[in-house]
């Protein structure tokens, strides 16, 4: 659905903007063109990231929604140069006040847009999808552009001579918020792709329910990332030493299927067990092994 209004909104925009002689309309439009690519890309990359793991991938394939989180964040900062440059050149470029009719085409792409955005940004939100959250701003980026062009034409028909360029001022001022979101969204889409630990609620939560598995005496380290829609797991629990080997082995993978099964959806967990420490001495001891 979003491909598809994207494909629309682009055409409109375009025509719209050169009937109306809006300079910053024509170039929302082709940042539009911008927004199908990416969204072609998210696309492509929740599909192979849903991929089973295979031989050559134990792991999944969750980094390819990682990857298309850094192109689509990509994709927004070069569609804020581009807006930016072309802004400027406008300004400095002597040129008529848009036409009236430019304004509720604007409208419609305003409320069409935040709408957009909306539902995809809920969606990436529900999935801690980056990718899905960074194709969801494109369309937020495209409803602050129009504002800003609403705005700017709405000043120039008012202004009258010497406010021609009112719309592209607007569509300048835009760009640095559409620039500053972009950075935000490709930091984050990197920080995954370069495996950066989980913060520390989600560690949290990870602990409690693993301590929470009965035998568990305590939690001692707990290594996590994300990977694509799903996270990776590495965790080293206690259980009391005199134990048998296979209970602690059944303890392990009470562990794993609780962090599996749970609200966190764990996609691969590796549990180590560790006997539990009975005395201050044998804690140190087991300190200065580790």
């Amino acid at each position: 659905m979003s491909l598809a209004v994207n494909i629309v909104l682009a055409i409109v925009k375009i025509v719209t903007g050169i009937l109306g002689s809006s300079y910053a309309l024509i170039a929302d439009g082709i940042e539009s063109t911008a927004d199908i690519i990416s969204a072609i890309v998210v696309w492509t990359g929740l599909k192979i990231a849903s991929l089973p793991a295979d031989e050559n991938h134990p792991y999944g394939h969750g980094k390819a929604e990682s990857v298309a989180g850094v192109v689509v964040a990509l994709a927004l900062l070069g569609a804020a140069a581009f807006i930016a440059v072309q802004s400027v050149r406008e300004i400095l470029t002597p040129h008529h006040a848009p036409a009236w009719f430019t304004l509720p085409v604007l409208a419609l792409v305003i409320v069409t847009k935040e709408t957009l955005f909306r539902r995809l940004f809920r969606t990436g939100d529900e999935l801690t999808s980056t990718a899905l959250k960074g194709d969801a701003w494109h369309h937020r980026s495209d409803a602050l552009t129009s504002g800003a062009a609403f705005i700017g034409i709405t000043v120039a028909l008012i202004g009258g001579r010497g406010y021609e360029s009112a719309d592209d001022w607007a569509a300048l001022f835009a760009c640095a918020i559409i620039f500053f979101n972009g950075f935000r969204i490709f930091r984050s889409a990197f920080d995954e792709v370069m495996d950066i630990a989980l913060p520390d609620s989600v560690q949290q939560q990870i602990r409690a329910i693993a301590g929470a598995v009965p035998g568990v005496v305590d939690v001692e380290k707990c290594h996590s990332r994300k990977s694509g829609l799903n996270l990776l797991v590495e965790i080293h629990i206690e259980v009391d030493g005199d134990m048998s080997v296979r209970r602690g082995h059944e303890i392990a993978h009470e562990v794993a299927d609780a962090l599996r099964h749970s609200e966190l959806s764990a996609q691969h967990v590796v549990v180590h067990v560790e006997p539990a420490c009975k005395n201050p001495r044998e804690a140190d001891e087991s300190g200065v092994r580790a």
